[in-house]
């Protein structure tokens, strides 16, 4: 970003806001750039986008957004794109203008020749940009109709000189292979410091060192989780954590999902588990201490690394927040009291009695 420039960057985002400012510096050179942003649901795609949008001063900006139920549709999404720029269609070869006013149903004709779209959709692209530079967005590109993508990356690997961006943002979990070999920036979660600091300044009130740490470590640096986890949880929880792991209602068929992997486990792993969701720091030495008084074996801690639920490292981190929820709600009372009461004895009296009180 330009010394002065009055936008604000995501938070923990300097390098990839860096990353995109340059794309525009370099189309306003008559370079044409493409990117791949590619990262999970809720990572900061969006708000990428919008800040690239934001410092697109003298460029049109044309966008569309994929939408799952339209993926069967084919050139659903590309007439979403290219349909405000249809006026410029009459400055177009003939047989490029033809294929392309049949494929968006504005001429009749037989299915129009793919080849000709895609050489159409790119000349359509420069000559826009002939005005001013064009900067194409194109959002939840994992959703768009297949002929829609491949025609969209064809044109994206043959733009040069024509001042044209195009960015496409998907989500890394699902497969784009229309989009194979494209520039991609792929967009991690936040640091731990930014991570905090989001955390920070969307809880009201005081926050458990240790709760914090947890909420951190299970949203893995995803905005959207940070924004999103502390919103469902009491002032007791963030105060403590004093509060049950299934106080709150089954969330959604993802932790339906988590209760058949967790019963998939063998009964050892499963109490191990119960024992993590019951203890809401993530206390790593307090677990296992917990474990060796409930006649719980090491073979269960690697069980439920190896299901993919939980990581052991300097603190307790499930896989999702739900998998804690989803092995509270697994057990039994008589398994949670008894959990609730190896807990009570193992945690410290004189350091932590709020919590061992909580625990009894």
């Amino acid at each position: 970003m330009a010394n002065g420039d009055p936008r604000r960057r995501p938070r923990g985002r300097r390098n990839e806001s860096e990353a995109l400012d340059r794309l525009l510096t370099e189309a306003r050179s008559g370079r044409s750039q493409v990117v791949v942003l590619r990262g999970e649901a809720g990572i900061g795609k969006s708000a990428l986008v919008d800040h690239l949008v934001d410092g697109a001063s003298g460029f049109r900006i044309a966008r569309a957004v994929g939408v799952e139920s339209e993926m069967e549709l084919a050139f659903a999404a590309l007439h979403q794109l290219c349909a405000p720029m249809m006026t410029h269609i009459g400055r177009l070869p003939d047989p490029q203008c033809d294929a392309l006013m049949i494929a968006f149903g504005l001429h009749r004709g037989s299915a129009p020749d793919r080849f000709l779209v895609g050489l159409a959709v790119l000349s359509l692209l420069a000559e826009v940009a002939e005005e001013q530079p064009l900067l194409c967005v194109v959002d939840d590109a994992q959703w768009l109709d297949r002929v829609s993508a491949q025609t969209l990356a064809f044109a994206a690997r043959r733009l040069l000189a024509e001042r044209v961006v195009v960015v496409f943002a998907v989500r890394s979990s699902t497969g784009s292979d229309q989009l194979e070999g494209l520039p991609e920036l792929v967009v991690r979660g936040l640091p731990d410091r930014d991570a905090r600091a989001l955390l920070d300044s969307v809880v009201l009130g005081r926050v458990d060192e240790h709760v914090k740490d947890r909420i951190v470590a299970e949203a893995r640096g995803n905005p959207l989780a940070l924004l999103e986890l502390p919103r469902g949880l009491t002032g007791a929880e963030l105060a403590g954590g004093f509060a049950r792991p299934d106080a709150r209602p089954l969330a959604s068929q993802i932790e339906q999902s988590f209760l058949r992997r967790i019963g998939s486990l063998p009964d050892e792993a499963q109490r191990l588990l119960l024992v993590a969701a019951a203890e809401p720091v993530g206390d790593v030495a307090l677990l296992r201490r917990v474990a060796e008084r409930l006649d719980i074996g090491a073979e269960a801690e690697a069980a439920a690394e190896e299901a993919g639920l939980i990581k052991f490292g300097a603190r307790v981190r499930f896989h999702h927040p739900l998998v804690r929820s989803a092995a509270y709600r697994a057990a039994d009372r008589a398994e949670r009291r008894d959990v609730h009461r190896a807990l009570a004895a193992a945690t410290d009296p004189e350091s932590d009695p709020d919590r061992r009180a909580w625990h009894r």
